[in-house]
């Protein structure tokens, strides 16, 4: 599933061609995808001006000019492209194929704005996306974001605000990051990478890094800074572009090719003087990647 990351970097590709724009039709190929779309989705956004695009977690929002709020999610196989005239823009070399079958292009918006009309086509082979409306200023409500904790890249994230949330807690603390009522967005790949540059193991216990007073240990505070640190550097990359993601210009992103611990079963960690070697291990039906020589 596309992580944060990913879906900042669909963000800055379609803001160019979508902020500003007018969504003259919103055409939908099919009544559903992982759930059937808002019965008067089309006529809410008929005509409307797209002011701006931006995103919570792993979702992406298209407010437009009336307050309303479309809401995007991936899924597991959603991905974006661009299309002006009969130019669909797709350059690049896939280090994993990509579909272009019409048959899974099931939304595409149309638009036009000052350089002229184009298209925004979503594809989804899998149809595990979805899109919903909403008022901007009722989003803090809406089912998919009432529960959600702070963004990994904001000022809300601390080890102040952590050590709150896994005092006295015995879950393994890769769960606890997984969470996402603890901090919004973080996924799989990127809570492994955290934790191998914090050299902390996703097998500790939560609290294990709250002292008994309910402060932060200075491990954690080593956490906070490692999450930021590697979703900064993975926005940075234009997002990990693993299996089905890619750039809405058909490009991947490369941060893939720097992952220090993730999907590097077998291989020699990256810790200078460690000499220990990548291990997988499966936790709560997840792959959790870490060196057990020099994560604690």
């Amino acid at each position: 599933m596309p992580e944060l990351p990913e879906v900042e970097t669909v963000r800055r590709g379609l803001a160019p061609t979508m902020e500003g724009a007018t969504l003259a039709e919103l055409e939908l190929r099919r009544g559903d995808l992982r759930f059937p779309f808002p019965a008067d989705l089309q006529a809410l956004v008929r005509g409307r001006r797209i002011v701006s695009l931006s995103r919570r977690a792993k979702y992406l929002l298209i407010d437009l000019d009336d307050g309303m709020t479309l809401i995007a999610h991936l899924g597991m196989s959603g991905s974006f492209r661009i299309a002006e005239g009969a130019d669909e823009h797709l350059p690049g070399e896939f280090h994993h194929p990509r579909t272009k079958d019409e048959k899974h292009d099931h939304v595409i918006f149309h638009l036009q704005g000052g350089a002229g009309r184009s298209r925004v086509i979503y594809n989804d082979p899998r149809r595990f996306g979805f899109m919903d409306i909403a008022r901007r200023a009722e989003l803090s409500s809406h089912p998919s974001f009432r529960d959600l904790g702070p963004e990994p890249t904001g000022n809300s994230l601390s080890a102040a605000y952590l050590a709150d949330r896994f005092a006295g807690k015995t879950q393994p603390l890769k769960g606890a990051l997984l969470d996402q009522r603890n901090i919004a967005g973080l996924g799989n790949i990127y809570v492994c990478e955290a934790l191998w540059r914090s050299h902390i193991s996703p097998l500790r216990a939560a609290g294990s890094l709250v002292t008994k007073k309910g402060a932060a240990k200075p491990e954690l505070e080593l956490l906070v800074r490692s999450i930021r640190d590697v979703i900064d550097d993975a926005i940075a990359a234009g997002g990990s572009s693993l299996r089905d993601h890619i750039q809405t210009d058909g490009s991947l992103g490369y941060f893939q090719h720097s992952f220090s611990v993730y999907d590097r079963e077998s291989l020699a960690c990256g810790t200078p003087g460690c000499g220990g070697t990548v291990a997988r291990i499966v936790q709560a039906g997840r792959s959790s990647f870490y060196c057990a020589s020099c994560q604690k």
